[in-house]
């Protein structure tokens, strides 16, 4: 259980950091309340990776400040890498050394006696569905595996803050369900995550608050439900038969919203005024003048319509269509 005072775990005052003429990040401002996950979200170069390892102290900021758990992260470095786990986009393991070795190792360097720290190596094995792999070489593990070891080795000092970057890019959908789980373990269990991703459907169900960062800057930042609702209500797609007349179906329903329809490949999409009644009055409308419809649904607005509207355009995970077993 997380020890975490009554203030922010983290809190992040108008950070800024240069590379040459490039200002990766340029006055963020972002906090994190204990036992919660941030999630980071921004396409890739947006600076999510550069604030993270500020946040872990593997990066000086230029400008700014930033605390973790009431630690600063430039003054009380030393002290604080011992309350926090980092994962990253690739795992970090030593392929010299069997899973069970990897583990110890990072117990050893937190200052654990090596029977402590092999116990603690055993007990995430095992929490991880790798224990039936401990004593085998590294070398040998698929990438799933090893994603799941570097996973268990940020935990290995049962760390109050641990610092997720895209620990799911190119796990097949079971491996991702598995990691989910586990994240929403230690978060039950008071651990604070601050978690980078560009898998919306991730940050929708993992995230209790959210942060878009782009070209270095926080362009919004709310709940999963607040972002969807700075697009409006709920929407009405519809999907028009082949050879129907998309821009008589834009006129019939433009009425029926405050902007005017979209529409693409034969799919119309109205951000709806008034959600009853609007599926009939829409087929009404449409059928009045004389429109084949093949299907029609309600939705609300999703984590990637927020992201279309605020950076202009569809998110892209990095190796979003490998696979890692």
């Amino acid at each position: 259980m997380s020890t975490q005072g009554s203030g922010p775990a983290i809190e992040v005052e108008g950070i800024v950091k240069r590379f040459g003429e490039v200002r990766a990040l340029d006055g963020v401002d972002l906090v994190a309340a204990p036992g919660q996950v941030l999630g980071l979200l921004g396409p890739n170069g947006a600076g999510k990776t550069t604030l993270v390892r500020i946040l872990a102290t593997l990066l000086k900021a230029d400008g700014g400040s930033a605390r973790v758990l009431g630690l600063d992260v430039a003054r009380d470095a030393a002290q604080l890498r011992r309350r926090i786990g980092l994962a990253g986009q690739y795992a970090a393991v030593d392929e010299n050394l069997t899973g069970l070795e990897n583990l110890t190792m990072v117990g050893r360097l937190y200052g654990a006696p090596r029977a402590q720290a092999r116990a603690r190596g055993l007990a995430l094995l095992e929490r991880f569905d790798l224990l039936e792999a401990g004593d085998r070489g590294t070398k040998a593990y698929s990438g799933g595996m090893r994603r799941r070891l570097d996973l268990a080795a940020a935990l290995v000092a049962s760390p109050p803050v641990l610092f997720l970057d895209e620990p799911t890019t190119g796990l097949d959908p079971r491996s991702r369900l598995s990691v989910w789980g586990m994240i929403e373990g230690l978060v039950a269990d008071g651990t604070t995550v601050l978690l980078t991703t560009q898998y919306l459907d991730e940050a929708d169900r993992l995230a209790d608050t959210i942060a878009v960062i782009d070209h270095g800057r926080l362009i919004a930042r709310g709940t999963p439900d607040e972002l969807k609702d700075r697009l409006g209500g709920e929407r009405l797609e519809v999907h028009l038969d082949d050879g129907a007349d998309t821009e008589a179906a834009v006129r019939v329903l433009t009425p029926m919203s405050d902007e005017p329809p979209s529409s693409e490949n034969g799919v119309l999409e109205v951000s709806i005024r008034e959600r009853s009644g609007a599926m009939v009055e829409a087929l009404r409308r449409l059928s009045d003048a004389g429109i084949e419809v093949d299907d029609l649904s309600l939705r609300r607005p999703t984590l990637d319509d927020v992201f279309l509207a605020l950076t202009g355009h569809a998110a892209e995970a990095d190796g979003q269509g490998a696979e890692i077993p």
